[in-house]
């Protein structure tokens, strides 16, 4: 029978070993919350910054797909609400929609990545867009805590669109619009109390509902609201170089030359476009992060190194 078992009392080095894992670990968990509190005193100057503020964020993507990842995001636009800024969020939403045309037995069509939208793909588009998503994203909000409205371009006469009719190769692609004017008066009456979330849909001069891409039409608002900060989720980390490695930021004239150079390519082309068209327009930043990452949002906006690329008019602006 040992010592221990004889008297009841751990051995004494054991005894000491044991208040050793005890203070190591309690001097772990205390290094993690000094950790958590150095982050949430990082981001008290944006937090001054931003606080009334607009940020237009489009979320699309993997971040739109799954659950936790679209939960997440949800987390963060409650929480950028929470602390002054004003919060408009665009989705897209291309998966659900194409899998509930599936599921109705319709193809799914598209021409150098626009969707093809005749008037049954349409009604499909208004139905996931406009209804079954727009009001998931509400929920989900709501039930975090934040105030969220859910809408389309069509409510308020809040996005005026032409006809797209024809692909760069001539293609057809059947009720597809980009945005032409955009009436903010809506969106001004929703904030700063409300979360407005939108799908990008548009009509026409002569009232017919067009499908937009969700990126230009992000943008479009942004313009109009001459927000501070434009927000894309996408699946990929941002911008890279002929590389491979990701761009931390870029001034207007570097994407320029960066686009030039052909090391943009693919789905980042028109991504790039549009930020482009967003700074000349008067939008302070764009930013295009990675989706996949949790809380992406909160770390591209209340941390110095951010989390992906982000475009600025000239070197002389900061975070």
């Amino acid at each position: 029978m040992t010592h221990s078992e004889r008297t009841g009392h751990a051995h004494p080095r054991r005894a000491r070993d044991l208040a050793g894992g005890r203070d190591g670990l309690c001097c772990i968990r205390l290094r993690e919350v000094i950790d958590k509190a150095r982050v949430l005193i990082e981001a008290l100057p944006y937090i001054k910054e931003f606080r009334g503020k607009t940020v237009v964020v489009k979320i699309g993507g993997a971040a739109l797909d799954d659950a936790a990842l679209r939960r997440r995001f949800a987390e963060d636009v409650v929480l950028l609400h929470w602390v002054g800024l004003q919060v408009i969020v665009v989705h897209g939403g291309g998966v659900q929609v194409s899998a509930m045309l599936d599921r109705l037995g319709l193809t799914a069509a598209f021409v150098d990545g626009m969707r093809v939208t005749d008037a049954a793909a349409l009604e499909v588009v208004e139905m996931v867009l406009g209804g079954t998503l727009n009001k998931d994203l509400v929920r989900l909000v709501q039930q975090l805590g934040g105030r969220a409205v859910g809408l389309t371009g069509t409510d308020g006469g809040l996005a005026r669109a032409r006809r797209v009719e024809r692909a760069p190769g001539g293609q057809d692609l059947g009720l597809v619009g980009e945005v032409e004017a955009v009436d903010r008066r809506v969106i001004d009456r929703l904030l700063p109390d409300f979360i407005p979330i939108v799908a990008p849909l548009a009509v026409d001069q002569d009232g017919q509902t067009l499908n937009v891409n969700a990126d230009p039409f992000a943008a479009a608002l942004a313009i109009a609201l001459g927000a501070e900060k434009l927000v894309l989720l996408t699946d990929t980390e941002g911008v890279k170089d002929g590389g491979g490695a990701l761009i931390p930021s870029l001034t207007a004239g570097e994407a320029r030359r960066l686009r030039a150079s052909g090391a943009v390519r693919g789905g980042m082309i028109p991504k790039l476009e549009n930020a482009l068209a967003a700074l000349e327009s008067g939008v302070h930043k764009v930013h295009i992060i990675d989706g996949r990452l949790e809380h992406a949002l909160l770390l591209e906006i209340f941390t110095r190194a951010g989390v992906g690329t982000q475009f600025i008019e000239s070197e002389s602006e900061t975070a």
